[in-house]
């Protein structure tokens, strides 16, 4: 050092330390022997080593400008970034939001002015509700179950086990990154909650059967409307259900119940079918029967209405000629009694004469067969004995 010499010449004749004090030999200023190398040694050997580097002829001072200027260019060029064509840029400028850039070749102030961000906005995203899927990979494959997740309650106090998936992506970049902390945290929350209020309106039925799509439909359009009022930026796409079913360990009481349900359906389906068979045909018969009547005592009257009128024709008649009509009603009453009648005529010229002569009227009224030969007890009519 300056202060030191290898002669043992200076300050106060012994060489020694810049205090003064110190004997001869190199020993330092408190005498406790030798010292490691000074700052000032390695300064001066940086800038040798400097100076071995840089090109001839450039001295220290501008070698060391053309360092800053390199290391300038280096942060200047650190601000070109790329944006992918299924990504979104979003440039902070000291931690805030400045500007939003399109897919591409982009720059920004480098840091610690300005900094980007490039969420992917196209990839839809996915979780899962109730159960995690691969996690069975290697043990025979399979999903795993989350029972605290996948246990809900229905309207009528029934327990499900569901597992569902939501599906989503980002719809508004910066909503995303600044509005929401953990978005896929957020989301399978908000899902959980918003599956166990439209399950908590359904009796448990429907949700087994046919309430499927309502479920879907109703649980992202409330899953939305949360994400929505959280101003987070996601769009829901869709919810897919993958189990709807009792809990494991009721699930064969419930099947039983289940059928005993379709079987009750069954039956009262077959006794519609038989009353709705029979309740037309019954209608039908009433209506036949009704008509029936009907046609009766119609027929009951206009005959009763004829036979009036032909009396009161008759009565005219026989009021303009008494005689004539009564001896003519009394010709067509005894027509009417003895139309079916055996007849006997009797010969009253025969009379007395000790032999019954008659006629027999319905034998020879026969169309068929020869004539009936009279007997001798049973003379033809105007014989002699």
């Amino acid at each position: 050092m300056p202060w030191q010499n290898s002669s043992g010449g200076g300050n106060n004749g012994g060489g020694g330390g810049p205090w003064g004090g110190g004997g001869g030999g190199g020993q330092s200023p408190w005498g406790r022997g030798p010292q490691g190398p000074k700052l000032e040694d390695l300064v001066r050997r940086g800038q040798d080593k400097l100076r071995s580097v840089l090109p001839g002829g450039l001295g220290s001072g501008s070698g060391i400008l053309l360092i800053v200027a390199a290391v300038a260019l280096l942060w200047l060029g650190s601000g070109f970034y790329r944006v992918q064509p299924d990504e979104q840029g979003v440039v902070l400028r000291f931690g805030a939001y400045n500007r939003s850039s399109q897919p591409g070749l982009n720059y920004h102030l480098p840091v610690p002015i300005e900094s980007a961000m490039t969420p992917k906005v196209t990839r839809v995203n996915r979780v899962e509700v109730g159960f995690r899927a691969g996690d069975g990979v290697g043990r025979g494959g399979g999903n795993r179950q989350v029972p605290e997740e996948a246990l809900m309650l229905t309207g009528d106090e029934n327990i499900v086990d569901i597992n569902f998936s939501v599906l989503w992506l980002v719809k508004d970049a910066t909503k995303y990154l600044f509005n929401i902390r953990v978005p896929e945290l957020t989301v399978k929350a908000a899902a959980e909650s918003a599956m166990r209020e439209v399950l908590g309106r359904m009796p448990i039925a429907p949700a087994l059967a046919e309430g499927r799509g309502r479920i879907e439909s109703d649980t992202q359009k409330l899953l939305q409307e949360i994400m929505d009022t959280y101003g987070g930026g996601i769009e829901i796409t869709q919810i897919q259900l993958q189990k709807v079913d009792p809990p494991q360990q009721v699930i064969d009481a419930f099947r039983d119940v289940q059928r005993a349900k379709a079987d009750q359906v069954r039956l009262s389906n077959e006794a519609d079918a038989y009353r709705n068979g029979m309740l037309p045909a019954a209608r039908g018969e009433a209506v036949r029967l009704t008509q029936e009547a009907e046609a009766y005592r119609q027929q009951v009257v206009a005959q009763a209405d004829g036979d009036a009128q032909r009396f009161l024709s008759v009565y005219t008649a026989f009021k303009a000629a008494e005689d004539i009509t009564q001896r003519r009603l009394y010709i067509e009453t005894m027509e009417q009694v003895l139309k079916n009648a055996n007849k006997i005529v009797i010969d009253r010229g025969a009379m007395g004469s000790g032999v019954l002569p008659y006629l027999p009227l319905p034998q020879i009224a026969q169309p068929s067969g020869p004539p009936a030969q009279p007997t001798p007890t049973q003379p033809q009519r105007g014989a002699r004995p």
